[in-house]
C-alpha cells in the first residue's frame, strides 16, 4: 500500500474510513486549498503565474523540510511557479481525496498509489494522462507499470519497495534467537521464545486495518501463483483453493497468539503506543511493515533519533513449505503522485523534477527511503534499507497491496474481512467469502 508508499510514512499509506467528520474536514480544507486558479488542462501552459497545489504526506521531518526544499528550488528555477504544499497524515488521506476529487477545483498533485485505486480514479476522468511528457521518466522508475493503465502513463512513482519485518535485535538476543527466521516454521518457533521470556512477539496496527491484511497479501504470494494474482487484478475471481489456503495459514500465525497486548485497538503509526512505536521504544519485538518504517519510528521516540543498527534489524517473509505460490516474490508497493485532469502542464515538469536521478539521490540520503529511479540506488547506504532494496530487485515478482491492485470496494472488503480473522470472529474461509462477495457487486 504508503507510503506507502507512509507515509514519510510511507509512504504513508492509507485509509480513514469517511465519516461524517472526515468529509465535513476535507470539505473545509477544499474550501481553503484548491486546484491551480491558472490550470487549463494537462495540453496547454498556463502562461503566466502558476499555484501548484501538492496534497502530500510528508507532515513530519525529515520529510516535511525535504519537500520543501525541493518546491523552493523548483521555484527558484521556475519564478512563475509558485507550489503550496498541504501535508496530510497518511491516514487522512484516502477519505480526504475521496471528497477532493469530486470537487470542480481539485488539488493539482495528489498522492498516488496506483493499481485499482488510480484506475478508478482513471475511469472517472479525473487523472492527467502524462504519457507525452513523462514516458522517459516513467522507464527511469522501478515498479513504474504500477503507475500505468493501458499502456497510458497516470502517475509517476518516488518510492518502492517490499514489505518485511522490522526487528528488535537486542529483543531477539535477550530471546536467544541467533538468525532470523526463514521459514514459516522457524517464525513461528522465534515468536515462542520471545514469549518465553516476557516479550511481546509482533506488534500490529490492527486499528487501521490495512497492517492485518499485509498477514494475508504475503501468505496468498506464498500460496497462488503469479498467473492467478495477476489474472485476479484484471478479473477479480477467488475460487482458486490458495485464497483459502493463504487464510488457513495466517490462522496459523493468530492461533500462536504473537501480538502485542491491546492489538485490536492499537494504531499503525500514530503516537508512542502505536505499533510502529511499540517496536521503536522496545516494547514489542517486530512489526511486519514497508520500507517506510524506520522514518516513522524515528519520530515516536523520545530523543527522536534513528534506531541504531545494532538496535534495529529487517528480514523478509519467511516461506511457506508446500505453498504453490512464488516463495521469493515480494509484496508490496510504493507512493508516486498523478495530475489532476484540471493541473496545468507545469505539474508534470515538477514531478519529473521530483523523480530525476539528482532528487532521488538526496531524497534517499535525507529522508532514508528507498528511490524508485534506478540511477539513485547507490545512494542507499543504510544496511536495512539496502537489505530491502535487495530483496526488492531480486524478488521474481512483487506483488502490489492487495488493498491497491483490487480497488478501493473490493480492497477494503479484504482489509475489512482479514481484520475480524484476526479478532476471532471470521474463519478463512468467511475472508475468501466476503472478497468474492465485494467482487461479485462491482
Amino acid at each position: 500500500m504508503s507510503s506507502a508508499l507512509g507515509s514519510t510514512a510511507s509512504p504513508q499509506r492509507r485509509r480513514l474510513a469517511a465519516g461524517v467528520a472526515a468529509v465535513a474536514g476535507a470539505a473545509l480544507l477544499l474550501s481553503a486549498c484548491g486546484g491551480s486558479s491558472s490550470g487549463t488542462g494537462s495540453s496547454s501552459s498556463s502562461g503566466g503565474n502558476v499555484k501548484l497545489v501538492w496534497w502530500h504526506n510528508a507532515n513530519q521531518n525529515p520529510g516535511l523540510a525535504f519537500y520543501k526544499k525541493i518546491a523552493d528550488e523548483y521555484h527558484a528555477q521556475h519564478p512563475n511557479v509558485t507550489i503550496e504544499q498541504v501535508p496530510l497524515q497518511s491516514e487522512q488521506m484516502k477519505a480526504k481525496l475521496q471528497v477532493a476529487m469530486q470537487s470542480p477545483n481539485p488539488p493539482d498533485l495528489i498522492h498516488q498509489w496506483g493499481g485499482g485505486w488510480m484506475a478508478d480514479q482513471v475511469k472517472a476522468g479525473k487523472l492527467m494522462d502524462m504519457t507525452a511528457d513523462a514516458k522517459d521518466r516513467a522507464a527511469e522508475l522501478a515498479g513504474n507499470t504500477g503507475w500505468q493503465l493501458d499502456g497510458k502513463v497516470y502517475g509517476l512513482n518516488f518510492t518502492l519497495g517490499v514489505v518485511g519485518f522490522w526487528y528488535r535485535k537486542d529483543l531477539f538476543a535477550q530471546a536467544g534467537i541467533t538468525s532470523t527466521p526463514t521459514t514459516l516454521e522457524e517464525f513461528l518457533t522465534d515468536t515462542g521464545k520471545l514469549k518465553a521470556k516476557g516479550i511481546d512477539p509482533i506488534a500490529v496496527g490492527a486499528k487501521d486495518k490495512w497492517p492485518t491484511a499485509f498477514w494475508y497479501d504475503y501468505f496468498v504470494v506464498r500460496e497462488c501463483s503469479k498467473e492467478t494474482l495477476t489474472g485476479a487484478v484484471k478479473s477479480p475471481k477467488f475460487d482458486d483453493p490458495c485464497w483459502t489456503k493463504a487464510a488457513t495459514d495466517f490462522q496459523k500465525v493468530i492461533d500462536a497468539k504473537p501480538f502485542s497486548k491491546g492489538f485490536l485497538g492499537t494504531s499503525a503509526q500514530q503516537g508512542a503506543g502505536s505499533s510502529a512505536g511499540l517496536v521503536a521504544n522496545g516494547k514489542a519485538a517486530m512489526e511486519l511493515m514497508g520500507q517506510w518504517n524506520p522514518s516513522v519510528m524515528q519520530t515516536l521516540t523520545p530523543d527522536q533519533k534513528p534506531l541504531s543498527a545494532d538496535k534495529l534489524g529487517w528480514f523478509g517473509f519467511p516461506t511457506v513449505a508446500g505453498g504453490t505460490g512464488t516463495q521469493d516474490g515480494g509484496m508490496g508497493g510504493g507512493d508516486g503522485y498523478s495530475c489532476s485532469y484540471k493541473a496545468p502542464k507545469e505539474c508534470v515538469d515538477f514531478l519529473k523534477f521530483f523523480t530525476s536521478a539528482d532528487v532521488q539521490s538526496r531524497y534517499a540520503k535525507e529522508v532514508g527511503q528507498l528511490p524508485a529511479n534506478k540511477g539513485a540506488s547507490a545512494a542507499v547506504t543504510d544496511p536495512n534499507l539496502k537489505s530491502v532494496l535487495d530483496v526488492r530487485d531480486k524478488a521474481s515478482f512483487v506483488q502490489l497491496y492487495l488493498d491497491v491492485a483490487f480497488g478501493q470496494d473490493v480492497g477494503n472488503a479484504l482489509n475489512d474481512a482479514v481484520s475480524l480473522q484476526l479478532a476471532g470472529t471470521k474463519k478463512a474461509e468467511d475472508v475468501v467469502s466476503a472478497i468474492q462477495k465485494a467482487a461479485a457487486s462491482k
